[in-house]
């Protein structure tokens, strides 16, 4: 988005919240690990039509948030990053792996903007959308990791309509591996767009075939947000993913003027 004038209503300004910097757009938490990310994915800056502005959570990886069962010395660090985020004058904060949905509820009580931690935080409003007879299919990296802590911190009901799958360890999708799986990686993760894509075409178009009733697929994973559209066009099904919740995010903190006629 570029803007070729200033915007004529705005005659002044003035310091907000201890702000130390303006015109800011989401900040987001990213996971103190080194790995790439295609544009969609959270983590690459270069496809925001928006500003983002990234604070790594210090110490904390894919490995200590997504597969270690103690998850206590990731708090810390993530309520330091959410706090050195808003100091900084963004106007919501986001994180890029679903899996801080752990941490949704510590973090919007720590911070006074809004907070988007995961984007499951988009399935209870799916489930509104489609109807009590229709389910949520909740796409996820590894389905073992994702408990029932996680769902409850974004407001999902256990008892509700949604299932969920794991893209690598249910279905099998190497690529990811290649990003995170701390026994399969190698030294520098690299992953291939093709490869992924495919497989997560035919991961999600299985999905949807084995559970009839499923009316909108959630991806829940930042790696998965690059393929969307062509998961769409394959399943024929709403998609949600990470890219839905952050847009969504920034409509809410910046709200867009209209034009047209009548």
């Amino acid at each position: 988005m570029y803007y070729q004038n200033r915007d004529r209503n705005i005659h002044a300004a003035w310091t907000r919240k201890n702000h130390t910097c303006y015109g800011m757009g989401l900040g987001i938490m990213v996971l103190d690990d080194a790995y790439p990310g295609f544009p969609g994915d959270v983590r690459n800056a270069s496809a925001f039509p928006y500003p983002v502005q990234y604070e790594i959570a210090a110490g904390v990886d894919n490995y200590t948030l997504v597969w270690e069962p103690d998850k206590t010395p990731c708090r810390e660090p993530i309520l330091n990053a959410a706090a050195k985020l808003e100091k900084m004058g963004c106007r919501a904060i986001a994180a890029e792996c679903g899996y801080f949905a752990y941490f949704q509820k510590d973090v919007a009580g720590h911070v006074n903007v809004p907070v988007f931690m995961s984007s499951l935080l988009q399935v209870p409003f799916i489930q509104q959308l489609i109807g009590p007879h229709r389910s949520v299919g909740i796409v996820c990296a590894q389905k073992r990791f994702l408990t029932d802590i996680h769902l409850t911190q974004v407001g999902i009901d256990l008892s509700s309509n949604f299932y969920i799958a794991g893209a690598q360890d249910e279905y099998g999708c190497p690529e990811f591996d290649n990003l995170w799986d701390h026994e399969k990686r190698p030294d520098i993760p690299r992953i291939n767009y093709e490869k992924a894509e495919t497989d997560m075409v035919d991961i999600c178009r299985r999905f949807a075939d084995s559970r009839k009733d499923i009316g909108a697929l959630m991806l829940e994973c930042t790696g998965m947000q690059p393929f969307a559209r062509r998961i769409q066009q394959a399943v024929d099904l709403p998609v949600f993913s990470w890219g839905t919740l952050l847009d969504y995010a920034y409509s809410v903190v910046v709200h867009r003027d209209y034009y047209g006629h009548v």
